[in-house]
């Protein structure tokens, strides 16, 4: 079974699989990093030249990939989740992990990213805050619809993320 990470931006999807990926001894896929190794092209270089709906459709196509492989942990784009046909081939063969901060954490992370050249485009062309707050509010709901567990990385290390989903896999492992 895969170990797919959801949430949105700054929550710590890639730094925490990397570490998961590692402990469990897995292969790790983040689907932005896939998708623009494929498409030979940032995600920004592809919304700029082509449009959200264009990146959304090669979006599905390498969560469809992703999604038919075997004991790996994937952490995918804040809005893979949206669409209904990407979570039935995430949760076909993954257990749903929604990794989550407050605002101000989550901007933070991504100011740093940003700093770091790992910016990704914005959605709304409003400032990262007013956006991030905007995204999470109408995202969440199904965030937490989808998930079949959560763990707030506001204030834990990236060990105790781990140690969380481990232990909650392991639990599953027991009830069924």
């Amino acid at each position: 079974m895969n170990i797919v990470l959801i949430g949105y931006r700054g929550t710590g999807k890639t730094t925490v699989g990397k570490a998961l990926s590692q402990r469990l001894h897995r292969p790790f896929f983040d689907a932005d990093v896939f998708l623009e190794e494929k498409e030979g092209r940032t995600i920004g270089e592809m919304v700029a030249k082509e449009g959200w709906p264009f990146f959304r459709a090669k979006e599905k196509e390498a969560i469809g990939r992703l999604s038919d492989q075997m004991d790996c942990v994937i952490a995918t784009g804040g809005g893979a989740v949206m669409d209904s046909d990407n979570v039935a081939c995430l949760r076909r063969n993954g257990l749903l992990v929604l990794l989550k901060a407050d605002l101000e954490t989550m901007v933070q992370r991504m100011r740093r990213d940003a700093a770091n050249g790992q910016e990704r485009p914005g959605l709304l062309g409003s400032d990262i805050y007013d956006e991030t707050q905007t995204m999470i509010r109408q995202r969440m709901p199904v965030y937490l619809q989808v998930a079949d567990f959560s763990v707030d990385t506001t204030d834990l290390s990236v060990e105790r993320v781990v140690d969380a989903i481990v232990t909650f896999m392991q639990a599953s492992r027991m009830k069924g």
